[in-house]
């Protein structure tokens, strides 16, 4: 076993036994890999994105369940692809709906729309409920894509305190929008849903 499966090893042990830390590495050294293999298959950036964050809740979830991985590259490439390919079939069911007349499908698609809506009216309501400069410095990063540094030169503050503002409105808003975010502990993967549902709304308006 080389050194970086003998690393994999022990980091997929100790994310098994819920070490937070341990799943934040495993997902930093995969998930852009992950992503662009998804967007090989989907060629969408934001569904791409969507599933390869849905393989790493399952994992989560899954996690005491899992059985022994040596080598995380492979393992993880297979539960993408499986999973991408899942979402292609459902895309083709879909189509072929689409085909029906339109009060035989509706009703879900009326329901998914209620659900959007919901979520960009709370969300509005919780980013309302944000102090002033939190507010600003969140805004200026998820929904005008500024970097920290050019959000720290735009408010003249460090790039440490961004880091700070922006750390006090992921905090408020876990707690406001925590029903639309899936029951587990990291808060890396609940920030990776909520910026998910951040690209499908937009910049809430005023």
């Amino acid at each position: 076993m080389t050194e970086k499966d003998q690393m994999d090893s022990f980091l997929f042990e100790e994310f098994k036994n819920g070490n937070s830390r341990a799943f934040d590495k495993i997902f930093n050294d995969h998930y852009q890999n992950l992503c662009r293999l998804a967007h090989s298959i989907v060629h969408d950036e934001d569904n791409a994105h969507s599933l390869v964050q849905q393989v790493f809740i399952n994992l989560w979830e899954s996690r005491q369940s899992l059985e022994h991985v040596e080598k995380l590259a492979p393992y993880f490439t297979v539960m993408v692809r499986n999973q991408c390919l899942n979402f292609v079939k459902r895309e083709k069911r879909n189509t072929k709906l689409s085909d029906l007349p339109a009060n035989s499908y509706s009703e879900n698609t009326t329901e998914k729309q209620i659900d959007i809506h919901d979520f960009e009216e709370q969300l509005m309501i919780a980013l309302a409920s944000l102090p002033e400069r939190c507010k600003m410095a969140f805004e200026y990063s998820r929904f005008e894509n500024l970097t920290n540094k050019e959000i720290a030169q735009k408010m003249e503050i460090s790039v440490k305190g961004v880091e700070a503002l922006i750390g006090r409105s992921l905090k408020s808003l876990r707690i406001s929008l925590l029903e639309y975010l899936p029951a587990v502990r990291s808060r890396k993967i609940k920030d990776t849903i909520l910026f998910t549902l951040f690209r499908l709304t937009g910049k809430p308006q005023k």
